[in-house]
This record gives C-alpha cells, structure tokens and sequence, in this order.
C-alpha cells in the first residue's frame, strides 16, 4: 500500500522547504493536510509529486512548490478573511483555513461546491464555507477579504477582484499571457492597487480568463 504520510512528509521536505518557503505555519498546513483526499482517486498516487494535477474542465491542482510560495507570499495573518476562487475539490481551501479565520470558497456548480464541501468535512476542517457564484465577479457579499487566492491562471485581474480586497488586502495570481507566465502578488493601499512579480512558473488558465483577441488595423 502506498504510504502517503511519508510522501507528505517527502513533498514537504524535497519541494517545499527547499524552494525558500521558511514561513512554520505554512509547512506545518502543509504537514496537516492530507492531499490524497481532494484528487481523483485515479491519480492518488500523483498526489505529492512535483507536477500540477489535472482536475478536468481545465482544472489543476496547483503543484506543491508553487502553491506553497504563493501562500508564503500572501503573509496570512490568523484573523484574516480568505476568498478562494476557483477552489476545485477543496485542497487550496484546506491548508489556508489553517492559517487564517475564514475562507469562503468559490466554485460555479452545484455538483463542485458539494463535492467541495464533502472532502474539506472529510478533512476535519469547519472554518471554510464552499459558495456558488460567478468566479469572475468574486463573493461580495462575504467581503471585504484580507486576501483573495486564485487557483489557476489569468490573462488579467478582474477589477471585481481588487475592488474585494480590504485595505492592506492580498490578491495573489499567476498572470499567463503566453507560454511563460508569472505568480505575483497584488496589494490594496488606500485607491491604489500595486503588483509584485514573485517567480516566474506556467499554470493552465482558468476556462473563461483567456486573452483576447485583439485586431490591428
């Protein structure tokens, strides 16, 4: 039998803490969270190797390392609101519920916030609540967010999105306009909405968020 704990322990070790991600309670989320459980059990024992996973419907499961720094990078506080959109089967929502207070998770089926909702019950964690909604127009009834997570790729940030984050909030991406992309970091002072380009990485983007065409006369 596969022995996930070990892998877990592996990933933890060989991926995550060798790719400069120091923060403890970040490692010790990750240390927490069975991963096996959030993907389909056909690719189980992909669960911890260092690839992204495909979740079908142009979904990933972000890979260890990458989705690990982009945690460190949004600095989550233990008060902190989370929004994640796009939370797939539950894993993104796993480990930030525990670094922060909430996390409102979103999806856009009925079918993918119950399957959300059973694997994060399934996990022991009761501070998450799975939403139905439009992931390009966010959750603005649940905000103001300290932080918003997105679980794939875009060609741009929606204004809806930042328009969510509260003062000093986090909004945290990775921004794919070609065959290279990059995760970076936007932040909320006051009006003004600045970026942070945190390491360069490709990520499948999300149906819906594609770069459009545009025509040169």
């Amino acid at each position: 039998m596969f022995d996930f704990p070990v892998a877990r322990d592996h990933m933890v070790d060989c991926q995550i803490r060798t790719s400069d991600v120091t923060d403890h309670a970040v490692i010790k989320a990750f240390k927490s969270v069975s991963r096996e459980l959030f993907v389909p059990k056909t690719q189980q024992a992909l669960a911890y190797g260092d690839a992204h996973i495909d979740l079908g419907e142009g979904r990933v499961m972000i890979r260890p390392r990458d989705f690990a720094k982009m945690v460190q990078a949004a600095d989550i506080q233990p008060t902190d609101v989370v929004l994640d959109i796009a939370c797939g089967r539950g894993y993104s929502s796993a480990i930030l519920a525990h670094l922060c207070e909430t996390v409102v998770s979103l999806e856009i089926t009925d079918d993918a916030v119950e399957k959300a909702s059973e694997k994060i019950i399934s996990a022991d964690i009761s501070n998450v609540a799975v939403v139905k909604g439009d992931l390009k127009l966010g959750a603005s009834d649940h905000g103001p967010f300290d932080v918003i997570f997105v679980n794939g790729a875009v060609s741009a940030v929606p204004k809806t999105w930042t328009d969510q984050l509260a003062n000093n909030g986090r909004l945290i991406c990775v921004i794919q306009q070609g065959p290279l992309g990059h995760a970076s970091i936007f932040r909320r002072s006051g009006d003004v909405i600045g970026e942070q380009i945190i390491f360069d990485t490709s990520l499948a983007v999300l149906p819906g968020f594609e770069r459009q065409a545009e025509f040169v006369l």
